[in-house]
């Protein structure tokens, strides 16, 4: 499994503005992925969401997890924001080790936990490349 990282992730900027004193957090939700011995498991960390607003998609062998606010969220005049509640999209590569039809999630304690299940018998292959 492999992470995409978008142009805004990377921290690219549009333009030459200056930065304000405080900078507000990107809205991305960290993720956390570890591997079991019949899956992988993705941890997206993001409290103070809503479960029904999360949307996970498969398309070919990209996953897609983003999360949208509701309408009329609110939105204070921010002094110092360095966690946000708003939405975030976040893509990963599935290899042909993963079972995309059975893919599974639950939003509990301000985790979204996603389970993404190997196919039996099905190992990725190591290759080894010489460094010359």
């Amino acid at each position: 499994m492999y992470y995409n990282q978008s142009h805004a992730a990377k921290g690219e900027r549009y333009g030459n503005r200056q930065r304000p004193l405080f900078i507000r957090s990107q809205q991305r939700a960290a993720v956390n992925v570890y591997k079991t011995e019949t899956s992988f498991e993705m941890l997206v960390f993001a409290p103070g969401r809503i479960k029904e607003h999360f949307k996970l998609d498969v398309a070919g062998r990209e996953l897609s997890v983003s999360y949208t606010p509701p309408e009329g969220f609110p939105r204070p005049d921010w002094v110092l924001r360095e966690y946000s509640r708003g939405g975030f999209v976040r893509t990963f590569t599935l290899d042909e080790t993963i079972d995309a039809t059975a893919i599974t999630a639950k939003y509990e304690d301000g985790v979204l936990h996603v389970s993404l299940p190997l196919i039996p018998g099905k190992e990725a292959t190591k290759q080894e490349i010489k460094v010359s």
